[in-house]
């Protein structure tokens, strides 16, 4: 028996992602005003005892965080329940971060959590509970197009929005997903959590960090995660592209491509990490040009908006990280990869982390760049 009685309702059930902040906060009580049946839920996805940090427990996982989430919805009147997924998150998301470093390349945590941790536990639970939908705070919207495809697209918000962290997610986990807060600028929310009485949630913060790396510090989460690595992998050679030796590094794991400060190696113009190569445990630095490109190759390929895209695409946007502008770009599927021609060069691409294209506001689709 649950603790609640619950009573049909104008929308039906759904069950809400609600990690404490202002946003998945916000649409709780959005959802429960529109005449949802909601029930919210928190998970703690990472134990911060565990993780080697040296300041007070923060962010979406901590005691106050949880306890903020479960008394909103005491005082609007729904369940809320809290649901440990420490175990599929580390063994997933902690060890692909600690073996993508490892492999030279700069993973994108926040995008397999979505894809194949916190959707699968949100409706995983959503059937035990017989909600039709699931919910969550992120800034984007939906919609379902003419061909029965679910559509991702960008939020309002053209600073929030968090399509880019979507580009994983299933056809058949859309179809149940609902984003309440995609046509709200971030302002909107925080006045709207300001008018629900709610200033201190109102005035939160918001954390732009890893949430599983304390401190914003993933060298030194790396070092705690993996015994000796600092040993292992120290001493390893600074190149430049023509093969030549400039110095010494403190190990290839602890640096990323496009890096300019902390490289411990004087010059007389700025230099950049252009190259990391595990296997000999060598960085290769060269000059800003020459972390320039017109071409990437992207694997793991989810579609969102087409099933396929049999024929080349041109004038697509493509964005090689999270706060990246996008810029115009052709894309060719070829076989199991996607090739991308930027009109122009790009500077700093990054294997490992995604390649998301777009079709004006529409999420096309994304993968993983090599």
């Amino acid at each position: 028996m649950h603790p609640y009685i619950f009573k049909m309702s104008k929308h039906g059930r759904i069950l809400v992602a609600m990690s404490g902040g202002v946003d998945s906060s916000v649409a709780a009580v959005m959802l429960h005003e529109q005449g949802y049946e909601v029930i919210g839920l928190t998970m703690k996805t990472w134990d911060y005892a565990t993780s080697g940090g040296s300041s007070k427990e923060t962010g979406c996982c901590s005691l106050d965080s949880i306890n903020d989430a479960r008394t909103l919805a005491v005082n609007y009147g729904f369940p809320h329940y809290i649901l440990d997924i420490r175990d599929e998150f580390g063994d997933y998301v902690i060890d692909n971060f600690v073996d993508e470093y490892l492999a030279g390349r700069t993973p994108n945590p926040c995008v397999l959590c979505n894809t194949h941790i916190k959707w699968e536990a949100l409706l995983k639970r959503a059937n035990k509970l017989d909600c039709e939908f699931i919910a969550t705070g992120h800034y984007a919207n939906i919609r379902q197009q003419d061909s029965g495809r679910y559509v991702i697209s960008k939020g309002k918000d053209e600073n929030k929005d968090q399509s880019y962290v979507l580009w994983g997610v299933s056809q058949e986990n859309l179809s149940r997903t609902k984003f309440p807060l995609g046509s709200f600028a971030k302002s909107e929310i925080r006045q709207m959590a300001l008018d629900m009485g709610q200033e201190e949630l109102a005035k939160k913060s918001e954390s732009y960090e890893i949430c599983f790396v304390p401190d914003n510090d993933y060298r030194a989460f790396l070092k705690h995660k993996v015994e000796d690595l600092e040993d292992r992998v120290a001493g390893g050679n600074f190149i430049l592209s023509n093969g030549m030796v400039v110095g010494q590094h403190k190990g290839y794991p602890f640096y990323t491509i496009g890096q300019r400060k902390g490289l411990g190696v004087a010059f007389g113009e700025p230099m950049f990490v252009t190259q990391i190569l595990p296997e000999s445990n060598t960085v290769v630095l060269g000059k800003a040009d020459e972390l320039e490109r017109r071409e990437a190759m992207v694997r793991n390929i989810n579609l969102i908006k087409y099933a396929s895209i049999e024929e080349p695409m041109n004038d697509v946007i493509t964005k090689i990280r999270y706060k990246d502008a996008g810029m115009l770009s052709t894309i060719v599927q070829e076989k199991d990869k996607m090739r991308v021609v930027f009109d122009h060069n790009v500077s700093a691409i990054a294997p490992g982390q995604s390649a998301v294209f777009y079709e004006g506001n529409d999420l096309l689709g994304g993968g993983f760049l090599v």
